[in-house]
């Protein structure tokens, strides 16, 4: 697990990345700028349990890829979570609160995620334990919101405009934001490189 300092406000940004692309680039950056975070962790999975693998790449590959797209200070490229035989992101967000008490996390997700939050193991424990940083994608902008757990956490959504709030927030709280945004997706570019 990378290491954090107390007081330190940091994004965990979790997928398969598989192969991480621009569109994942944005949904960090932005949630990065607009929250004011000191860091993002882009968490290389070994897996999206709702997903099939049949065409998952190596971790290793994945990880590597990720620190090619995403270099610099404020991006982390990580895999710990099959180090430490994690499967579902509620245990990622039980264990790095754990690891770092004095650490101030955010949960950051592409707004397409959130269309299927409801279906993630324990999804009402992450979302009342660490604040959610939703980033607008193309195609999910209002369609989303209309889905089960936008719904059922709606009086916890912050403003945009009080997104940098966020990570001091005590959970559950979530905000939707807006920016410059990407139509790659990760399917489109396995299926185009026949992989």
């Amino acid at each position: 697990m990378p290491p954090a300092e107390p007081g330190m406000r940091i994004g965990l940004f979790g997928g398969s990345f598989n192969p991480p692309h621009e569109g994942h680039r944005l949904v960090a950056e932005t949630a990065r700028r607009r929250l004011g975070l000191d860091r993002v962790w882009w968490m290389v999975t070994p897996g999206n349990p709702l997903k099939d693998h049949g065409r998952l790449r190596p971790t290793k590959e994945r990880l590597a890829a990720v620190r090619a797209l995403a270099p610099g200070p404020h991006a982390v490229a990580t895999a710990f979570e099959a180090s430490h035989r994690i499967r579902y992101s509620a245990d990622t967000v039980a264990l790095v609160r754990r690891r770092h008490p004095g650490v101030h996390f955010v949960w950051i997700m592409g707004a397409d995620s959130l269309a299927s939050f409801h279906r993630w193991q324990d999804w009402r424990t992450i979302a009342m334990t660490m604040p959610l940083a939703i980033v607008d994608r193309p195609g999910s902008t209002l369609s989303v919101l209309s889905a089960v757990a936008p719904q059922v956490l709606a009086r916890f959504r912050l403003p945009e405009t009080a997104a940098k709030a966020l990570p001091l927030r005590r959970p559950p709280a979530w905000v939707f934001l807006h920016g410059p945004r990407s139509t790659v997706s990760s399917t489109a570019l396995r299926q185009d490189s026949g992989g």
